[in-house]
Formats: C-alpha cells, structure tokens, sequence
C-alpha cells in the first residue's frame, strides 16, 4: 500500500511537473523569440546637433518599436567646430558606430573628399533632391556627387522695430535697402543694428554674405585643394569691410560688438535701443516665448517687422546667408540600407513640415512653406523660402575650416576692419594657411 501509493504519488508529480513544464514552454519560448528577435534587429547610431529633441522624435517616428530596425541618438557638442572635430577623429579610424549624422553644411565637402561618406546613386538622388530649394542643394554635393541630403536649412533675414523705422522714414522692404542706408537710419534714430561679429562661426557667415551680395567670393577654383585661390581682396571683398568697419565704427554699433552672437544680437534687438538685427529665423519665435513668460512686454514683439538681408550694393539683390543641416550616412556603417532607409523618411517632406513645427528650423523643401499651420506659426514663410532659395552658401572646399579661422582671425576685432588693408592681409595669411607656412 505504501509503495503503492509512493509509487502513485511519484507518478503524479512526474505528470504534473511534465503539464507545468509544457505551460512554461509555452510561455517562454514565444518571448525568447521575441528578445531574439529585438536583439537581431539592426541598431543605427544617429549623431546629431543639439536641438529641442526635434531629431530624437523623428527617429522615433521612422524607426516604431515593430520596425524592422532601431535608432540609438547620440548628441554632438554645442559649437560646430567641436562638433566637426568628433566625427572626423571618429571616422579617421573608420569608426563603424556612425551610421548617420547631422552635417554641417560647410564641412561636406572635407568629409566627402575623405571618404567619409556615402555616395547615394542616381536613383537614390533622385528621391532625396525631390522639391529641395536651390540654396541647401548647393552644399550636398561633392565632385558631382550627391554625398549628403538636404534635412533642413536656415537664412538670416533683417529684422526692424516698426517704430522707429517709420521714425527714420525708410523702408527695409525695398529691394535698394542697403547696409549703408541702414545704418545711416540707425544713427539718425539713436538706435543700433544687431550683428554677430564674435570671432566665430557667425562672423564668418556675415562676413560671407557680405563679399557674395558684392559679386565676389572668399575663395576660388576650390577644386586645387592647398592650391585655392583666396581671392577677398577684390572690390566685393573690399566692399565687405566698408560695412563691417563702418557699422563697428559708428554709434550704430551695439555695445561689445566684437563679442556678439545671435542671443547678444537679439537681446539689444529686443531692447530700447533696438531698431535694426540681422539673425535667424528663430528669433521671432523666441521673441513670443519671452513675452508669453513676461520676460518681454508683447508691444516688442508686435513693434518686429521683417525684410530681406540687407543689400550690399543698392539695385543688386543680396545673398542672403545659407545655414542648415544635411544628413549623411557614414561609409563604414554596417547598415547602408537601414541607413537610407532612415535618411529618406527624416528628409521626407512630412518630417520637414513636423520638424519646422516643432523645431522652429525652417525645411529644406519648398512645399512644406505652403502648410496652412506652417504660415500660421511663421508668418514670414514664404520670404524664408526665396531668401533660403537664393542664399549663398560659404565656400565649398575640403579645406574650408582653415578658409573660416583664416577669415575670423584676420577681421577681428571688427573696429579695426579697413579696406582694403584687411581683406589683402587676409588673402596672404589664408594662403599661408593653406601651404602649411603657417598654423592657425
């Protein structure tokens, strides 16, 4: 009875825990499954600018929980040196891990000419230049290739408080409005006129627009490499630094000229000295934040008007400066396809429209500057759009970061800045740069 019932009672057990394992089985295998699964799926490495998490919601977006790949974010620094000088260490040791990334503009041509991106083919180039405007298509290519897709791109517009422009008795919409004719009006009004002429990045980009709406360029025949020929010293380039030095000479100038960026431009902008500033388009959004926190009183934001960057010579239209983001798939990615894959639905031009919204940095293509809410929230679209169209890009060269220094360390401080002393001492000290006599 006893080894019966033992023997009975082992019998039980062994078919209980036979069903109980079976249950199990039954349970974990499908979610082994899927942890293979996820665990199989690619991971992309997105390097990005720093933004308001616009980027980070768009990989989200292309790349759902069931898609057939993830997106891992990695933020790159604040300033676009910085930001240049992490990739190329990166992909100087043909680093695998950066599948795609944020490019400035101005550092395409170095990259590509390296070999650290990815040529899209014909057809590929087809999708991703579809409705793209005139300005950001200039700095995707390299050497006839398409080496970087359009994501988004920026210009600069002048910016007028209403007020004392109707004081002055001008108007900044005419298309003879020159930078002289500005400041003239500034001082006229005992106001200033906001500019970024801190030896960075941004001076560079005034610098640049200025020389293009003359006529001239910085830098020539670009593609001999160390053998460029830096050619500011000319009547544009000279033209150029009559403007600059005029305005950082004159009582138009705002306080610590020299030392200003776009946040320094846009606070004495916002001030009671305000009248004139050239900057970005997320000004005007920002001035709105401001009086919505009572940081500003709203009769600042409804006294700010908008007109075109400011010509240079009166009857030739300006070249309005070019800034932006291209996106471009690194070479030693693992992923070439899941990358594209990526690249084509953050370019689309419904990520355009979304990003706009919900960045405040204005698309890369044309169509999405017609969205009802678009031109709700920028009023001032459709004059982005021909200023981002006609813009001039800065100087498409492998060697661009010695052109920039050479130009930022040679016209600061801008009080200093003389023609055509300056841009002559320019184009001697950026060849200099260039054949290696002298180091930055």
């Amino acid at each position: 009875m006893t080894n019966r019932g033992g023997t009975a009672t082992s019998t039980t057990r062994r078919r209980g825990f036979r069903a109980a394992l079976v249950v199990v089985t039954a349970l974990v295998v499908p979610l082994l499954g899927a942890c293979a699964e996820e665990s199989s799926k690619p991971t992309l490495t997105w390097y990005i600018n720093p933004d308001n998490g616009g980027q980070k919601r768009l990989a989200e977006k292309c790349a759902p929980p069931d898609g057939p790949y993830k997106v891992q974010i990695q933020v790159l620094p604040n300033d676009a040196s910085q930001q240049r000088e992490q990739l190329v260490r990166r992909l100087a040791a043909q680093d695998s891990s950066i599948d795609v990334m944020s490019l400035d503009p101005p550092f395409v041509a170095e990259f590509a000419n390296a070999g650290f991106l990815r040529v899209f083919d014909e057809q590929e180039q087809a999708a991703l230049t579809d409705g793209v405007l005139d300005g950001p298509l200039k700095t995707a290519f390299w050497d006839g290739k398409l080496v970087a897709a359009p994501f988004w791109a920026n210009t600069q517009l002048l910016w007028f408080r209403k007020g004392a422009v109707a004081a002055a008795g001008v108007d900044p919409t005419s298309p003879d409005f020159t930078w002289d004719r500005m400041i003239e009006a500034a001082v006229s009004q005992d106001k200033v006129v906001g500019v970024q002429a801190n030896r960075y990045e941004g001076y560079m980009v005034w610098i640049n627009a200025l020389v293009l709406s003359a006529g001239g360029e910085i830098i020539t025949n670009v593609d001999a490499g160390k053998d460029a020929t830096p050619e500011i010293a000319s009547p544009a380039g000279d033209a150029a630094a009559e403007v600059v030095g005029t305005l950082a000479r004159s009582p138009a100038a705002p306080p610590a000229m020299s030392t200003a960026g776009e946040e320094e431009a846009r606070s004495v902008f916002q001030g009671e000295r305000g009248m004139f500033m050239v900057n970005w388009p997320y000004v005007y959004g920002a001035a709105q934040g401001d009086a919505k926190t009572g940081a500003l009183d709203q009769s600042v934001v409804d006294d700010i008007g908008w007109a075109r960057f400011p010509a240079v010579i009166a009857g030739k239209p300006s070249k309005p400066p070019l800034g932006g983001i291209n996106l471009a798939i690194g070479n030693y990615t693992k992923y070439p396809e899941q990358a594209l894959d990526l690249v084509k639905c953050v370019t689309s031009l419904q990520s355009n429209i979304e990003y706009m919204l919900d960045s405040g940095n204005p698309a890369a293509k044309a169509a999405a500057f017609d969205d009802p809410q678009v031109l709700k929230v920028f009023p001032m679209a459709p004059l982005i759009r021909e200023s981002i169209n006609e813009a001039g890009p800065r100087p498409v060269t492998p060697y661009y970061n010695d052109v920039s220094t050479s130009v930022q360390i040679t016209w600061h401080p801008s009080v200093d800045v003389h023609a055509p002393e300056t841009p002559q001492e320019t184009d001697t000290f950026m060849t200099d740069v260039l054949h290696g006599d002298r180091l930055l």
